[in-house]
């Protein structure tokens, strides 16, 4: 997959809304696993909207986000002055990251690692990390299964259904297609990079979120196989049919959904490691 501008384009207004916050306890976990007391530099790779950059911020005395996205950066610095965190945020893909960036402690991708090319920079990273530093990974877990909520659950299966009939059985991408979805071997990638690890942590989940049918339609613009642009000028005919599967599911327009929990990977940046040839 090579990344392209249109990726995530007329995603970032619905990044927010639409996408389940990351475990409330990430912080915290992040700070025992890493030894994080408030010093330290973070750079958050694929920032978006400042979702993860942002709420590590406490952990680190200075903090930057990074994103090829122009909307996605004008999110996380208008979400940075409302919160009145103090942060520097730069549009730029991560394959060319500018000069003077300096070193880090640590060095974050929230679910944006496999948009890149990844020996590239994994090896870059390596290469802006202080020694013992971590290249961190963080994730939704994937294929957990909660129990019934008192009301439904967004039709996510439906939805699937729908963007297909309107953009094609094979996943889109920006200009492109995943047939195969994302890539994996993300371990191999960073092994041969010099890393050693990883180390896994799972933090818990599970408290419910009720959610109206704006946000689930938030979600489905949020993501880069039903990026608005993608619809082109079926885009308001695409809105009303996936409100109206939501109404059919809730009359109400009232969902719940369990927050997922978060898998983090810990990768060390070895001084005594030397890359792959």
């Amino acid at each position: 997959m090579i990344w392209d501008d249109t990726l995530y384009a007329g995603a970032a207004d619905f990044y927010a809304r639409g996408r389940l916050p990351y475990a409330p306890g990430l912080p915290a976990a992040l700070a025992d696993l890493l030894g994080l007391d408030g010093r330290g530099r973070l750079l958050d790779v694929g920032c978006g909207p400042g979702t993860l950059a942002l709420s590590l911020a406490p952990l680190f005395a200075e903090v930057v986000g990074v994103d090829a996205d122009g909307g996605m950066i004008a999110a996380a610095e208008r979400r940075a002055a409302e919160l009145g965190v103090r942060a520097r945020w730069i549009r730029a893909r991560a394959e060319e990251l500018p000069a003077g960036l300096g070193t880090y402690t640590v060095v974050t991708f929230g679910q944006s690692f496999h948009w890149m090319e990844r020996d590239l920079v994994a090896a870059t990273v390596r290469g802006l990390l202080r020694p013992g530093g971590a290249f961190v990974h963080v994730s939704d877990l994937k294929g957990e299964s909660f129990g019934a909520c008192e009301l439904p659950r967004p039709p996510y299966e439906a939805i699937g259904e729908l963007v297909r009939a309107y953009l094609g059985p094979v996943r889109r991408a920006g200009q492109g297609f995943l047939p195969q979805g994302t890539p994996g071997g993300e371990a191999t990638v960073l092994a041969r990079a010099g890393f050693s690890g990883p180390t896994r942590r799972v933090v818990p989940g599970g408290d419910v979120v009720e959610r109206s049918a704006d946000d689930v339609l938030a979600w489905v613009f949020s993501m880069s196989s039903s990026a608005p642009h993608l619809f082109g000028d079926r885009l308001d005919a695409f809105s009303q049919d996936v409100l109206r599967l939501l109404r059919e599911t809730s009359p109400s327009g009232r969902f719940a959904e369990r927050r997922p929990s978060t898998e983090v990977f810990v990768w060390r940046a070895d001084s005594l490691r030397p890359a792959s040839k």
